[in-house]
């Protein structure tokens, strides 16, 4: 479990008394969970330090706690720690490069390796279960909280799809089995994360009921700014239907396209056996093998990107 990078992110983390935590745009559970629950950690370990979450905050996430506003002159000689973000651009708050020793902590293929410590585990199922370990591995530098251990269960929890996905190790189940010893309440965590709101429940029926499903096993729906206006709903209101397409049977991969007010889309793109996340990097995107997003400028770039989706599945098939 343990990795002597975690060893050296402590210590940074013991001689720095200003430090700023980062995560990516459009924050996820895992996002928050693993910024804020670091956060929490540092705080409880070192409460002489000035310990601060940045980026925009997400209403709907609002559990998961809620973001600092401070000046460009707290980065003087701070440390910066940016978690769940694979690559700069993505970074949510530019700022991130103002200090004064910068850490990258993550799980995403690390085609950006930025930072003066660059810690990614591609094996780990979240950034959130890496800063667990961080935290259970360096003998009681960094001890668990209660309120860490809820944010990086979460974390957890948001990232595996609730232990579905093919992410989730022994590992990952080991860690969440001693989050879930601390004193807080994991199926409440459960209910937030499976309670949406009403137009994204019917958003969600919209999308079960117009899913195209062609005989390869590629789903598809483009989500345009007309359907999401019927709706009531914004781009972010999106992320409780990505795995939905998942759900049906004889879906193998899938795009879930979602017209930006610029005319422009992004693509959601998930798997349940082909490796996609090359089709994301050739359109602008990249992430996980199996969970990558891409962008697309136009309906013809969505085509390619379903047509790629169709090879791969195809290839697939022909190999399993």
């Amino acid at each position: 479990m343990g990795n002597p990078i975690y060893a050296e992110i402590v210590s940074k983390i013991q001689e720095y008394s200003t430090i700023i935590i980062h995560r990516h745009l459009r924050p996820d559970p895992d996002a928050l969970g693993s910024q804020n629950g670091l956060a929490s950690l540092i705080r409880q370990a070192y409460p002489e330090k000035k310990v601060y979450v940045v980026g925009e905050n997400e209403d709907s996430l609002s559990y998961l706690g809620s973001m600092d506003s401070i000046p460009d002159e707290a980065y003087e000689g701070a440390l910066v720690i940016v978690t769940d973000t694979a690559n700069q651009p993505r970074v949510s708050d530019k700022r991130f490069v103002k200090g004064d020793y910068l850490i990258k902590i993550d799980h995403h293929p690390n085609e950006d390796p930025y930072g003066d410590i660059c810690l990614v585990e591609t094996h780990s199922s979240s950034s959130s279960e890496i800063i667990a370990k961080i935290s259970f591995s360096t003998e009681g530098t960094l001890p668990m909280n209660a309120a860490a251990a809820r944010l990086l269960y979460a974390g957890i929890v948001g990232d595996t799809g609730r232990f579905l996905y093919p992410a989730t190790t022994a590992v990952t189940m080991a860690i969440a089995s001693k989050l879930m010893q601390f004193d807080f309440s994991a199926s409440d965590i459960s209910q937030m994360m499976n309670t949406n709101s009403l137009k994204t429940a019917n958003l969600s029926g919209f999308v079960l009921q117009s899913l195209t499903i062609n005989d390869v096993g590629v789903a598809s729906i483009i989500l345009s700014q007309e359907i999401l206006g019927k709706f009531g709903a914004v781009d972010s209101d999106t992320a409780p239907v990505v795995p939905l397409p998942g759900t049906v049977e004889g879906v193998l991969c899938w795009g879930i396209f979602v017209e930006q007010p610029n005319g422009t889309y992004r693509c959601r793109l998930r798997s349940k056996g082909p490796i996609i996340n090359e089709v994301a990097k050739r359109h602008g995107g990249g992430g996980h093998p199996l969970a990558s997003g891409a962008n697309a400028k136009d309906e013809s770039e969505i085509n390619d990107i379903i047509l790629e989706l169709e090879e791969l599945a195809i290839e697939w098939q022909n190999t399993h």
